[in-house]
C-alpha cells in the first residue's frame, strides 16, 4: 500500500474503536467511543487506488476478528434496488440470521420477496448491521458508490443520519465527479457532526512509482511513465505492463488508457474475447454456469480460456463463484465495444436462465430492460411486476421500469387503457420518490386527454374513476409543491363536470383537505363542498367515505375556530371510525390523520393518540407512506403537550426520513417544524439545536404564505425566544401572522400570541403587550380550549407583574396550571407551575410555591423536558429544597439502591427516565422488548419503585443531585 500510511492510520484508530467497543459490551461493560458508527468517505478518480485501499482496510478489519461485508455498485444495474447491500449481505453466514425477528423487513436486501414498508426497511437494517456488530465489530464496505441504485443511497442517506448505536464502521468509496448530488452533499454536511471522515485519495509520487516499477527499469522511463500517468497507479501499471510487452511506441508520448486496453483486448483469440463481452455484460449475474450459457460454450475447452483470462489479469474470482473484470474502467470500456445486437443476445439469454432458475421480476428485470428492442407482451409484463413489487421499497426502479414499459407500448387504441393505468402508477412512483414535478406533468397530460373514448358504459365508467383517481393524485402531488391554490382549482373542475356520487366523494375529500392550506382559500369557502360530498357518502351507504369527509369537516372547523361545529363532526368520525374494521379503513389513512389533528387541535388528546397509532398502523401495512408523516407529526405534536418529549422527538425525526424521500419542501418545512418544536422542549435552555432546526424549516417553507410556512414562522419564534432572542422571536411572529395576524391558525392563535405578549415585555414594549394580551384572553374565550386559556392566562399573568402585584400574577398562573391539567397538557401544566411558584413565594402564600415548584419540577424530570428542568432550575422558590423529604441520608440510601443495578439496567433505566416505551427501548438497544421489561423488573425490585414514572424521578435525581419532591418515589 504505496503512499497511503496516513490512510491506513486513520483506518487502523477506528477499527481498533470498534473492536474494542465490541468486547467491551459483550462484557456488560461502558466504552462511550463505540456509542454510534462511522462512515469513512473515500473519494477520487478512477484508477487512483480506492478499491485496493477498501481490500487493505477488509483484510485489517478481519484480523482484528470483525466482521466484513462488502458490496459493490455496479455501473450497467443502477436501477436493480439496494444492489450493493445486496451484494455486501450475500456473503453473511447462511446461519447469521437465525432467531432475527425482523428479516421480513429487510427482505429486499436479502433477494427475498415481500411487501414491506422502505423507511421501516431503512430502521430494520440499522438493527440488521447492530446485531451483525456483536460481538466482535462490523466492516460495512461498499465500494463504486457513485453507481448506485436510488434505493441504495435512500438508505446509505439514512444510517448517515441516525448512526447506528454499535461498534461499526462504514467504508464507502465513490469518485468525486461522478457521485450523485444529494449523495455528495450528506456526506459533506456530516463531516462536521463527526459522522462522516473523508479520505481524499491523491496521485501517488513518483518515489511511490518507482517502487511500483521495481529496480529492472531505468529512471528515465519510470519518469516518463509516471509523467504520462500523472501518479493514478491503474493507469502507470497498464502503461508498465504495455511497455514491458513492447506495445508501446517509443518514439511518441504514451498513449491514453483506452487505448491501452483496447490493444489488451485486440489481442485476444475470438472465444476468449467472447467471455471477456459476456462477463462485462451480465456483471453480477456472471457466473461461470451463466457465462456457458450465453456464450454457447462448455467442456474443458471454456474451463481452458477463462483460466488463461485469469492468468492475463483480466478476469478475477470474486466471492460467490462470480467472474469480473480486473477493474470498472476494464468493464467500461468492453461493454461499450461489444456490438449491440451481441450486448442484447446476452441479456435475453441471461434473463431466459434467470426465469428458469425462478428468479423473481425484479431480478430480471435489468436484461428484459437491456434486451427489449421492440414491443414484446412478455418482457413487459415482467418490467410491470418488478415495478409492482419495487412500488414500496424503491419506487425511483418502479418508476424506471413502467417508463421503459410505456415507451415500448404500442400507441393504438386496444392498449390506450393500459397505457393510462401504466401512466398513473408512474405517476404515483415518481412522486413517492422525490419526482413530484415530473409526476405532476404526468398527471396534468392524463386528465388533459380526452374524457371519452369508444367503448360501452363500462368502460366509460372506468375510465372515469382512472381520471378522478388522477385528479386526486394529482391535487395532493400539487399540495406538496406547495401549489395549494392550483390543486383546490383543479378539484373543482372536476366537481363541475358532475362525476358520480363515489367520485364526489374523493374529490370532496381532498378539497376539504387542501383548501386550508391554501394561503387565498379557507376551510369556508369549500364548506359547502364538503357538505356535498357528505351527502353523497350518505347517500350511497358509503361509511367509510362518511366517516372520511366527517374528519376532513372536523379539522376544517377546529382549523377555523369553529369548536362547536368541530366538536360535532370530531364526535361523528370517531364514531365511525371505531365501527369499522381495519380492512374497511384502508382507504382512509389521510382521513385519520386528519381526525387525529382536530381532535389534537380540540385537546382531545387520548382520542387524537388513538385514532393517529391506528392510523399508522394501517398506512404501514398497505403501504401509503405519503401519509405516514402526518399521522407521525400529529403522534409527536400530542406528545409535546402531554409531556412525552423523547417519544415525541423520535416520532419526528421518522417523519423526516419519509420528507426527505418524498422531495417535498412545503412538507419539510412542517416536518422540521414539529421536530424543532420536540427539540425546543427537550433541550435545554441555550442549546443550539431547536433554533437551527427551526431556521432550516422556514428555509424549506421559503418565500410562501400558506399554512406550511406560517407554522414553521411560529416555531421558528417560540425557538428564538427560548433562544433569549425576543426581537428575532416577535418578527418571526409577525412574519408568521401577516396584517392583522390573520395567518396564525385561528385555533392555535393564544399559544402564538404568547409568544408576542413574552417577547414585548422583554424588550420593553409593554402597551403592545398589553394589546396582545387582551386580544389572547378574546380569543381564548372564544375557542373555549383549556390548553389555548392556559395560554391567555399566562400571557395576562404578566400585566399585574408589570406593575408588582405577584399575588395576582401567582393566582393567574396556578389558574392556567388548573385549565392545562383539565385537558391532560401536562407540558403547560408544568410550564405554568414553574411561572408561578416564585410568585407564590414571594407573596407569602406560605408553602404553595414550594409545592407548585415540586410538581412542576417532577413532571418536567418525568416527562424527559431538558426546558422545564432548565426553568425548574432558574425559578427555584427559596427554601424549597429544605423542605424536600429527600435530606442527605436519604440520598445516600438512593445512591446505595441505584448501585445496586447493573450497567445494562442503568442504561436502560436512563431509557425509562427519557420517556421511552419499552418498544422504543428495545429498537435503540437491539435486543426484545421481553429482555427490555425484565431488566425494567429488576430495576424496580433494586430500587425499590413499583412505577416507570417513579424510576424516571430517581434517576433524575442520580444525573441532578438536586434535593426536591413532596412524596417518596415509591408512592408514584
Amino acid at each position: 500500500m504505496l503512499g497511503r500510511s496516513v490512510e491506513l492510520a486513520r483506518f487502523d484508530a477506528l477499527l481498533d474503536r470498534a473492536a474494542d467497543g465490541a468486547r467491551a459490551t459483550a462484557r456488560g461493560e461502558e466504552f462511550p467511543d463505540s456509542g454510534r458508527s462511522r462512515l469513512v468517505d473515500i473519494t477520487g478518480e478512477a484508477g487512483i487506488g480506492k478499491s485496493r485501499l477498501l481490500s487493505e482496510v477488509c483484510a485489517r478489519a478481519r484480523r482484528r476478528g470483525m466482521t466484513v461485508l462488502r458490496g459493490r455498485a455496479t455501473e450497467y444495474e443502477r436501477q436493480v434496488p439496494f444492489q450493493v447491500f445486496t451484494d455486501a449481505l450475500a456473503h453473511l453466514d447462511p446461519h447469521a440470521l437465525d432467531g432475527f425477528q425482523e428479516t421480513d423487513a429487510v427482505a429486499p436486501l436479502l433477494q427475498r420477496s415481500g411487501a414491506v414498508d422502505r423507511f421501516g426497511l431503512h430502521r430494520s437494517t440499522a438493527v440488521l448491521l447492530a446485531r451483525l456488530a456483536a460481538p466482535s465489530g462490523l466492516l460495512l464496505a461498499l465500494d463504486d458508490l457513485h453507481w448506485a441504485d436510488p434505493a441504495s443511497l435512500e438508505l446509505l442517506d439514512h444510517l448517515v443520519r441516525h448512526p447506528v448505536h454499535a461498534p461499526v464502521v462504514l467504508a464507502v468509496t465513490r469518485r468525486d465527479r461522478q457521485s450523485p448530488e444529494s449523495l455528495a452533499a450528506r456526506l459533506t454536511r456530516e463531516l462536521d457532526t463527526g459522522t462522516v471522515v473523508r479520505l481524499g485519495l491523491r496521485p501517488l509520487s513518483a518515489i511511490n512509482c518507482a517502487e511500483l516499477a521495481g529496480p529492472g527499469l531505468p529512471p528515465a522511463e519510470t519518469a516518463a511513465l509516471y509523467a504520462a500517468s500523472e501518479g493514478n497507479p491503474f493507469y502507470f501499471l497498464t502503461l508498465l505492463q504495455a511497455h514491458r510487452g513492447g506495445t508501446t511506441p517509443e518514439s511518441s508520448a504514451p498513449p491514453g488508457l483506452g487505448t491501452l486496453l483496447l490493444d489488451e483486448l485486440t489481442a485476444l483469440a475470438p472465444s476468449r474475447r467472447g467471455i471477456v463481452d459476456a462477463v462485462a455484460v451480465l456483471g453480477e449475474h456472471a457466473t461461470p454456469a451463466m457465462v456457458s450459457r450465453v456464450t454457447g460454450r462448455s467442456g474443458t475447452a471454456f474451463t481452458a480460456d477463462v483460466h488463461a483470462l485469469t492468468r492475463r489479469d483480466l478476469l478475477r474470482s470474486a466471492p460467490q463463484g462470480l467472474l469480473t473484470l480486473r477493474h470498472p474502467v476494464v468493464r467500461t470500456l468492453v461493454h461499450e465495444s461489444t456490438p449491440f445486437l451481441r450486448r442484447v443476445e446476452m441479456h435475453r439469454l441471461a434473463a431466459q436462465e434467470l426465469a428458469r432458475a425462478g428468479a423473481s421480476a425484479a431480478e430480471r428485470a435489468h436484461h428484459v430492460e437491456q434486451s427489449l428492442t421492440a414491443w414484446d407482451p412478455a418482457a413487459v409484463a415482467v418490467l410491470d411486476e418488478a415495478a409492482a413489487r419495487t412500488a414500496r421499497t424503491a419506487p425511483a426502479s418502479c418508476a424506471h421500469w413502467l417508463d421503459v414499459a410505456l415507451r415500448h407500448l404500442p400507441h393504438t387504441p386496444e392498449h390506450t387503457a393500459r397505457r393510462r393505468e401504466l401512466v398513473l402508477r408512474r405517476a404515483r412512483a415518481l412522486a413517492a420518490c422525490g419526482g413530484l414535478r415530473e409526476s405532476r406533468d404526468l398527471l396534468q397530460e392524463l386528465i388533459a386527454t380526452p374524457r371519452r373514448s369508444p367503448g360501452g358504459p363500462a368502460v366509460r365508467e372506468k375510465q372515469d374513476r382512472l381520471r378522478v383517481r388522477a385528479v386526486v393524485l394529482c391535487a395532493v402531488v400539487e399540495r406538496h409543491l406547495g401549489r395549494c391554490t392550483e390543486a383546490v382549482a383543479l378539484l373543482r373542475r372536476e366537481l363541475a363536470r358532475g362525476p358520480a356520487p363515489a367520485d364526489v366523494v374523493r374529490l370532496g375529500l381532498e378539497l376539504g383537505s387542501a383548501a386550508p392550506q391554501d394561503s387565498d382559500t379557507s376551510y369556508a369557502q369549500v364548506r359547502t363542498e364538503v357538505e356535498v360530498a357528505l351527502a353523497a357518502a350518505r347517500s350511497t351507504g358509503d361509511e367509510v367515505g362518511e366517516a372520511g369527509v366527517l374528519a376532513v369537516a372536523a379539522l376544517g372547523e377546529a382549523y377555523e375556530g369553529n369548536m362547536t361545529a368541530a366538536h360535532g363532526f370530531a364526535r361523528q368520525a370517531a364514531a365511525l371510525v371505531d365501527s369499522l374494521p381495519d380492512n374497511d379503513l384502508t382507504a382512509l389513512c389521510e382521513p385519520l390523520a386528519r381526525l387525529g389533528w382536530a381532535e389534537a387541535f380540540l385537546e382531545h388528546y387520548p382520542d387524537a393518540e388513538r385514532h393517529t397509532e391506528r392510523g399508522l398502523d394501517i398506512a404501514r401495512r398497505s403501504g401509503q407512506l405519503y401519509v405516514v408523516p402526518h399521522l407521525l407529526l400529529c403522534l409527536s405534536h400530542v406528545r409535546v403537550q402531554t409531556c412525552r418529549v423523547s417519544s415525541a422527538l423520535e416520532l419526528a425525526d421518522q417523519a423526516e426520513d419519509i420528507a426527505r424521500g418524498i422531495g417535498s419542501d412545503q412538507l419539510l418545512a412542517f416536518v422540521l417544524a414539529s421536530k424543532a418544536a420536540a427539540l425546543v422542549a427537550a433541550c435545554p435552555p441555550g442549546d443550539p439545536r431547536p433554533l437551527a432546526v427551526a431556521e432550516e424549516a422556514v428555509a424549506a417553507a421559503g418565500t410562501g404564505v400558506d399554512w406550511w410556512a406560517s407554522t414553521a414562522w411560529c416555531i421558528f419564534g417560540w425557538a428564538a425566544l427560548m433562544a433569549g432572542d425576543p426581537v428575532r422571536a416577535r418578527d418571526a411572529m409577525l412574519q408568521a401572522g401577516g396584517p392583522e395576524l390573520q395567518r396564525l391558525q385561528p385555533s392555535m392563535r393564544p399559544l402564538y400570541l404568547e409568544v408576542l405578549v413574552t417577547s414585548a415585555l422583554v424588550t420593553g414594549r409593554s402597551e403592545e403587550a398589553r394589546g396582545w394580551a387582551e386580544r389572547a384572553r378574546k380569543e381564548a374565550e372564544q375557542l373555549g380550549l383549556p390548553m389555548q386559556r392556559a395560554s391567555a392566562l399566562r400571557s395576562i399573568a404578566h400585566l399585574p407583574l408589570a406593575q408588582g402585584d405577584t399575588a395576582a400574577a401567582a393566582d393567574l398562573f396556578a389558574e392556567a396550571a388548573a385549565e392545562s391539567a383539565r385537558c391532560g397538557a401536562v407540558f403547560w401544566e408544568a410550564h405554568s407551575l414553574l411561572l408561578g411558584a416564585p410568585l407564590e413565594a414571594a407573596a407569602g402564600h406560605g408553602r404553595g410555591g414550594t409545592r407548585a415548584w415540586l410538581r412542576g419540577r417532577r413532571l418536567a424530570e418525568a416527562g424527559g423536558s431538558g426546558l422545564l428542568v432548565g426553568l425548574a432550575d432558574a425559578t427555584r422558590p427559596p427554601g424549597g429544597g429544605s423542605e424536600a423529604p429527600y435530606d442527605s441520608p436519604d440520598r445516600a440510601e438512593l445512591t446505595q439502591r441505584l448501585a445496586t443495578l447493573t450497567a445494562r439496567e442503568l442504561e436502560i433505566a436512563e431509557l425509562v427516565a427519557q420517556g421511552l416505551t419499552s418498544q422504543a427501548i428495545a429498537d435503540r438497544l437491539y435486543v426484545s422488548r421481553r429482555t427490555v421489561e425484565t431488566h425494567v423488573s429488576r430495576a424496580f425490585r433494586k430500587t425499590g419503585v413499583s412505577s416507570r414514572t417513579a424510576l424516571a424521578t430517581l434517576m433524575a435525581r442520580r444525573r441532578t443531585g438536586s434535593r426536591f419532591g413532596d412524596a417518596h418515589p415509591e408512592q408514584d
